[in-house]
């Protein structure tokens, strides 16, 4: 297809940010400090070398082709949930598909029962790091005891010359009911804003990316109340309302628990400067099951024990931004 110069310097001119809930990326090794028992090759799911090298090829061939319908160039960020350590992430960056694509990891263990991490993975042309810390959240069970779940990450650095703070999330999920979970996620939002409050005490309008599987929608207490309040904007929040569009199936209906929020600065258009342009799930047919009563859901690694072969039982999430020269 001929693309004009016109086009060929709007493409470069747009940096991809991405999301993707990878759904448990676990290595084959067993770990004695946490429940990943299931993912070795005498667990339950019989997981084993091929099927992990078969889901880190799935896997990062996604992550490759985020936004490259608008952009010239691969993903400058891309957070990610359900790593097990960081020797899966280093696979997936160092698979065929995304080593030569300059990409960096950070990454820390957290004290998620079930061994699963946040991680962002960022493109070492685009995006400068300069420094990440990780931010627990306090959680108790019904006995009062520590429950413990997945740290915040926070990773700095300058893209396209710009500083950006961005903030990874894994809140906790719907397992026992919505309502009786929401106040662990509130919790976790709340968590959230302490950080985005700490930032604005060092920093004049700092630019802020929040992403993450909130386990709730854009519409969600969590969400609406306590993290998008007047300093942030979230776009997808019209993608469900409007396009009825979700990232994941749960409990028969669609959910965009996937999401990508941006400080409102990212709104204001300067010369030199990156602004919030367009936010999309990557929802292509070949990552869908393609018949029975799942049909159109995200074609997934297992459904129960039974594999699967598939990629995640999430859609990634994307959006662009763009710098007027």
């Amino acid at each position: 297809m001929f693309l004009s110069i016109a086009s060929l310097k709007q493409k470069k001119n747009i940096t991809t940010i991405g999301f993707y809930n990878v759904e448990n990326l676990f290595d084959t090794v067993d770990n004695p400090k946490t429940a990943d028992d299931e993912f070795t090759s005498k667990g339950k799911r019989r997981w084993n070398y091929k099927r992990y090298k078969n889901k880190i090829q799935k896997l990062s061939s996604v992550i490759s082709q985020l936004g490259m319908n608008r952009s010239k160039y691969p993903p400058a960020i891309v957070g990610l949930v359900e790593v097990e350590n960081a020797k899966v992430v280093a696979d997936l960056v160092n698979s065929s598909n995304l080593k030569k694509l300059h990409y960096g990891f950070v990454h820390y263990d957290s004290p998620d029962e079930r061994g699963i991490d946040v991680a962002l993975l960022y493109n070492k042309i685009a995006f400068e790091f300069l420094g990440s810390e990780t931010y627990p959240v306090f959680l108790e069970d019904d006995e009062g005891e520590r429950d413990y779940t997945r740290d915040i990450l926070k990773v700095s650095g300058n893209l396209h010359g710009e500083l950006i703070h961005v903030l990874v999330n894994h809140w906790s999920s719907r397992r026992e009911g919505a309502a009786e979970t929401e106040p662990k996620r509130i919790i976790a939002a709340e968590t959230l804003r302490s950080i985005v409050d700490d930032i604005k005490s060092k920093e004049i309008d700092p630019k802020i990316i929040i992403m993450g599987d909130f386990n709730d929608d854009p519409r969600s207490k969590s969400v609406a109340e306590y993290v998008v309040k007047d300093d942030f904007y979230n776009p997808m929040k019209s993608l469900i309302d409007r396009e009825k569009k979700g990232s994941l199936t749960y409990e028969g209906k669609w959910n965009l628990f996937d999401q990508i929020i941006f400080s409102k600065n990212f709104l204001a258009k300067k010369e030199g400067k990156l602004y919030f342009k367009h936010a999309e799930v990557f929802n292509k047919k070949w990552l869908k099951i393609f018949k029975g009563k799942l049909k159109g859901s995200p074609f997934r690694t297992y459904i129960g024990p039974w594999y699967q072969g598939g990629f995640s039982d999430h859609f990634p999430v994307y959006a662009f931004l763009k710098k007027d020269d």
